[in-house]
């Protein structure tokens, strides 16, 4: 009973932590939610999983992929959320190496501001988000994904037992996406799948890159999350969601910050059956896709990958949340 009252006020403090942040920000539309998660499941009902070609299009080795449904935030995590995470899970015996930031300018560590708290959290590393991943599960009355040996992992400067940690796939927790959901969820149509060697959203020649993605040829710092394709001016920034999302509701699925996934980086190979891919069991660095708004990060398109140390921070790098199933 002790442990359900504690969780509870927990929830209260941070509510009222996202109402305040939120009624700080004259920009926030009132249907915004930091959190959407836009469901994907196989075309067929019947069907246990979707089939695709990961790769296609942009590498020179690709592979087929078997896709068990999943849901993924319409939105890379804002600072907003983030900071209401952390303060939770520090309250909860959790430690981050890193306390994170708003965008690729604001000061670490900081309160939400009106003009940042929904920038993505940025100047964090893998293991940070991943401990975030199972505070944020935790606080939400979800079982966390992310343990070694049966214990739930608390500790982001515990790099050696994070770097050996199973994901529990049936877990109703938030995780990182696999790079195969991440590529499928960036691709995927309402008729199949859009070419991988375009940005995320360009689903016909209509749509520019510029419509679809904030990236180093339209910014030179991260935007608020949701906004690509609108007309951006320091004094009249544009409300979050507000921009244009990709043929599944995704938005920022290419640019504004690079995003990690759970998978080590290495050469695609074939699954046996219908396994789930989620990469080898040990590696150097951390898939991360999409690109962002720097030069440094430049490829944006839906096939182009990335590798980086799990111990690396930048203020280009940030993530998105994904649930294992297609219903909550």
């Amino acid at each position: 009973m002790k442990k359900i009252i504690a969780v509870a006020a927990a929830l209260f403090v941070c509510a009222a932590l996202f109402a305040r942040s939120i009624r700080k920000s004259p920009k926030a539309d009132a249907a915004f939610n930091d959190i959407n998660m836009v469901a994907f499941k196989a075309a067929q009902p019947e069907a246990e999983y979707d089939v695709y070609t990961i790769g296609e299009n942009t590498q020179s080795y690709t592979a087929e992929r078997f896709v068990q449904p999943f849901r993924m935030n319409a939105y890379e995590t804002t600072y907003n959320l983030w900071y209401i995470g952390r303060i939770y899970a520090e309250q909860n015996g959790y430690t981050f190496a890193n306390p994170g930031q708003e965008g690729s300018a604001g000061k670490r560590g900081a309160a939400p501001t009106a003009i940042g708290s929904y920038q993505p959290v940025t100047m964090i590393n893998w293991y940070d988000a991943v401990v975030w991943c199972n505070a944020f599960s935790e606080m939400s009355g979800k079982k966390p994904c992310y343990t070694l040996n049966g214990k739930v992992l608390k500790d982001s400067t515990d790099s050696a037992a994070l770097d050996k940690c199973s994901c529990d796939w049936t877990a109703d927790g938030y995780r990182l996406p696999t790079e195969t959901e991440w590529e499928y969820a960036a691709r995927k149509t309402p008729k199949g799948f859009q070419n991988g060697a375009l940005a995320s959203g360009q689903t016909d020649d209509s749509v520019t890159e510029s419509d679809v993605a904030w990236f180093d040829s339209n910014a030179s710092e991260t935007r608020v999350v949701g906004t690509a394709g609108t007309v951006f001016t320091k004094d009249e920034q544009p409300a979050p969601g507000s921009g244009r999302a990709n043929a599944s509701g995704l938005y920022d699925m290419s640019g504004n910050v690079l995003e990690f996934c759970w998978d080590w980086l290495a050469d695609y190979k074939e699954t046996e059956g219908v396994e789930r891919a989620a990469g080898p069991d040990f590696g150097k660095e951390r898939v991360c896709r999409g690109g962002s708004w720097s030069p440094y990060t430049g490829f944006i398109y839906c096939g182009d990958r990335y590798g980086y140390d799990p111990n690396e921070r930048f203020n280009f790098l940030g993530f998105r949340l994904c649930q294992s199933g297609a219903s909550e």
